[in-house]
This record gives C-alpha cells, structure tokens and sequence, in this order.
C-alpha cells in the first residue's frame, strides 16, 4: 500500500490499521522474548541434569568403592584351628574355623544334599581349592562316623554285634617303635595319618632303618609335635657293604648321591678295600658330616 493511499483512507480505517499493525508487533515480540526463555531454559534444564547424573554416578561410584573397600579391610583373618571333625555331620562354623574358604563350605553342602558321602579321609581330598599341605594338616583330625563308614568293614559278633575298625591315638607319654610300626600303627601316632605313614615306611625301606629321631626331618613338612610319640630300636637297621656293592646299588640309598658312589668304587679300585669309612674323608665330595650319617648303615 502506497503511503498516498494511507493519506486518502477514512479516519476510523488508518485506526483499524495501525490498531493491527501495533498487534502484530506486540505478537511477535511476545514469541521471540518466550522463545529465548524456553531454550534458555531448556540449556539449563539440559545442563543441571547432566551435571546432576554425572554427580549421582560419581557418588554411587565412590560409595560401591568404599563399601567394597570397607568389606575387605574388615574381614576378620581367622588362624585356622585343627580339632576332630566328621565331613558328612560338621556344620560351617566348624569348617570355617578349620581354615576352609566359604565356597569350599558350600561345595561340602551342596555334596552332601545331592547324596554325596565321604566314606573314608581320602574321599575328603577330592574337595575343590583343598591344597596337598592343608590336606595333610586336616588328615589326622578326619573322623568319620560309623553310620557312614563302607559295609565292608562290619564285622558280625557272636551277639550280632557291630565292630568297626577304628585307630585310637596315642596319649601323652605313650610310644611305638619307629622301626618296627606298620602303616596301622604309625596312625595312631598324633598328627599322622595315611600320607605320613606310608612316607615313614618308604623312606625307612631305603634307609635300612631309623637311627635316630631326627631324621624324620629328612621327610618334607613332617609334624614336630609327632616326633615324641616314636622310639627307636636300631639293633635289625639294614648295613651296607660298601667293598662289595656296585655302584649303581650304593645309589639307592638315600646318603649316597652319584659322585660319593663313584668316590668309593674309584677308592676301592685305586686302594683295595675299605677299612674304615673316615678313609673316604680324602674325597672332596665325601664331608665329615656325610661321613658321620653313613657310618650306622656301613660294614666291611
């Protein structure tokens, strides 16, 4: 509309005019101050609830991190305790103290209510996690009741009575002699059980015999507190003739390694036979203390 035309229209038009001009100028100015308003708010809104999340991760991070911590650092170290215990009847508390982990008390009662039975100490052995050193600790303290004990081991009566076969521990000031004590004896021995048992017995048979005590110490892990329960009767010990052996049989025992066998088949190739056992004192590799724990299982 050209300006002249504006001139020449009534009063009351150029009034409705403007009155919709001043509207539509009101209109759009009312949008744009409420549309800033709204995207400024909805920055906002945006913003505080993204700093909102990430401030809740960061606290839910830090507390999951110190409840875990808090748990660790409060877990109570408990020395284990070794006491007689029957696997198929000891409840958690009893075998926790023993020093089995938590999940190996659940495997133990997830085997027995699926019907499992251990019918003899070997039987616990197949336990998961269960080390050959805590076994062996554990061993002489297994006691496994009668009820579950193998049918072949009843014996009827002439009351028809039942008799299970059972070793009875030493008490204090008792002893067996260690030369002469079967498997079935040395478990009667306080913390010996079939592994140390059938130890003794092995390394008895390639010594000839025990000579003293302390040579259970020769067998790796041996419980100290079994030593005094033993006795030692070395009148049958098994000799060595060391002018008439070969070498490869003087190697057998457990004194004589490679390099002293062939010491003494050179000395006597060189010398004749020996008369003393200090003669081999001239080899570098035969010691004064080799010497003196040969010199009970040597004859001439």
């Amino acid at each position: 509309m050209k300006t002249r035309d504006f001139f020449y229209m009534s009063k009351s038009d150029r009034r409705v005019l403007i009155s919709l001009l001043c509207a539509g100028v009101i209109i759009i100015a009312a949008i744009m101050l409420l549309g800033s308003e709204d995207v400024y708010d909805d920055e906002t809104i945006s913003h505080d609830y993204k700093i909102n999340a990430v401030g809740q991760k960061k606290q839910a991070n830090s507390v999951k991190h110190r409840s875990q911590t808090e748990y660790y650092s409060q877990e109570p170290v408990v020395k284990p305790e070794l006491f007689e215990f029957d696997p198929n009847t000891a409840d958690s508390t009893a075998l926790l103290r023993l020093g089995l982990k938590p999940w190996q008390v659940r495997n133990i009662y997830k085997y027995r209510a699926r019907g499992g039975i251990y019918r003899q100490s070997s039987d616990f052995a197949k336990l998961y996690g269960l080390t050959v050193k805590q076994y062996r600790e554990l061993e002489p303290y297994i006691r496994i009741s009668t009820d579950y004990q193998p049918a072949s081991l009843l014996v009827k009566g002439e009351c028809d009575t039942l008799h299970i076969r059972r070793s009875v521990k030493l008490s204090e000031g008792e002893t067996i002699d260690l030369n002469l004590s079967d498997t079935t004896a040395l478990k009667t021995v306080p913390g010996i059980g079939g592994y140390f048992s059938r130890r003794i017995v092995q390394y008895r048979e390639r010594l000839g015999g025990f000579v003293r005590i302390s040579q259970l110490d020769e067998i790796d892990d041996f419980p100290e507190i079994s030593k005094k329960f033993f006795r030692i009767d070395s009148t049958h010990v098994k000799k060595l003739n060391i002018n008439r052996l070969p070498e490869k049989e003087l190697r057998k025992h457990p004194y004589i390694n490679y390099y002293i066998a062939r010491d003494i088949a050179d000395y006597r190739r060189l010398h004749g036979n020996i008369r003393d056992i200090q003669e081999l004192s001239l080899s570098p590799d035969i010691t004064q203390d080799v010497i003196d724990r040969l010199r009970p299982y040597v004859e001439y």
